[in-house]
């Protein structure tokens, strides 16, 4: 958790004022999904496509044959099987390393040059710590950033993993953007049925079909300028109670950062454990533009200033994802701290 970003920063906390989040930096799509819901065989159909050229592929499995890096192999030039077991434990120093070589080998041109990478999580991985990742690594934060996770779900055997296993629902709770396989296979009523569990679980994420994905891959490649990841834009309609919760706070006056660090440190310390994630903008006194943040349970990522509001809103915009921590309670511990600070400020 950065405690204090100044001191880690200098004296402008943000560093310089960017374009875009993550402007200057490789951008890093996450796929995840259940085993067997068609996570190697999307990803391939969209490497053949001309947008996607020049990108990196990274594969994690769960199993001793790299099945899914042969395949790959023949679609991209730069596949880094990282092993054995899953990415959120063992295999997550791993990643860390990849992502580090691939990087220096681009800068060294020991490897041909890429625009971005996929990585392809274990169908039995849980995201959050792999999310972390990009948090707590100063060298792969340097180099990538975290552009959006996309979960890949099969509308088949949707609701029978859901009812299987925690790892599905969290996999969808936590993502950026859903994307529907083998939907030829389902009957209409089952895609309803998948359709309102996704919903249930995170109404905010755009729901895609593989079709459209495989006829244009920046349906997968979520950060394009053209697919701007959703918590930047949008608010999700309000949930109903559930173990996952989604919801969002606006904020229209500005916040003092150190305000605002004070009532996430605070969350995190009461609470860490069931902050999946907290994405989005920040309006910063004296900052013309807003301050993009990225919470994954106690750890943060680096802030990131932006030179204007891509919509032209100024105002504070926070994405909530949730085990058991309700809205309410989040929002009490907003007032409470702001009513410190206002009463702290007029006492001075």
């Amino acid at each position: 958790m950065l405690r204090d970003p100044a001191a880690l920063f200098g004296s402008r906390p943000f560093g310089r004022p960017l374009s875009r989040p993550g402007a200057g930096r490789i951008p890093v799509t996450i796929v995840t999904g259940f085993l067997g819901a068609g996570k190697t065989t999307l990803i391939r159909a969209a490497l053949a496509h001309p947008a996607a050229a020049r990108t990196a592929v990274i594969v994690n499995e769960f199993g001793e044959a790299g099945i899914d890096d042969v395949l790959l192999r023949t679609s991209s030039e730069q596949v880094a099987l990282i092993g054995n077991g899953c990415i959120c434990c063992a295999a997550k120093n791993d990643l860390h390393r990849a992502l580090r070589n691939l990087a220096a080998e681009r800068e060294r041109g020991l490897v041909p040059a890429f625009d971005r990478v996929v990585v392809e999580t274990s169908g039995v991985s849980e995201p959050a710590p792999l999310l972390q990742s990009f948090a707590t690594d100063r060298t792969v934060s340097t180099h990538y950033a975290l552009e959006g996770l996309v979960t890949v779900v099969d509308a088949v055997l949707a609701a029978r993993t859901q009812e299987t296993t925690t790892t599905f629902a969290e996999q969808v709770a936590l993502a950026d953007r859903l994307i529907l396989t083998k939907t030829d296979l389902a009957g209409a009523e089952a895609l309803a049925d998948v359709a309102a569990r996704l919903a249930a679980l995170n109404p905010e994420a755009p729901l895609l079909e593989a079709d459209a994905v495989r006829a244009d891959p920046l349906g997968l490649f979520s950060g394009s300028a053209r697919h701007r990841p959703a918590f930047l834009c949008s608010e999700p309609a309000e949930p109903a109670e559930r173990l996952y919760q989604t919801f969002s706070l606006t904020f229209d006056t500005p916040f003092p950062w150190a305000v605002f660090t004070r009532i996430m440190d605070t969350l995190t310390s009461l609470r860490g454990d069931d902050l999946l994630r907290v994405k989005g903008f920040v309006q910063v006194a004296g900052c013309p533009g807003p301050v993009v943040v990225h919470y994954v349970q106690h750890l943060a990522a680096p802030p990131e200033e932006l030179a204007s509001w891509p919509d032209g809103r100024a105002r504070t915009r926070l994405v909530f994802i949730t085990r058991g921590l309700p809205q309410a309670q989040v929002e009490a511990l907003f007032r409470a701290v702001l009513t410190l600070a206002a009463e702290g400020a007029d006492a001075r």
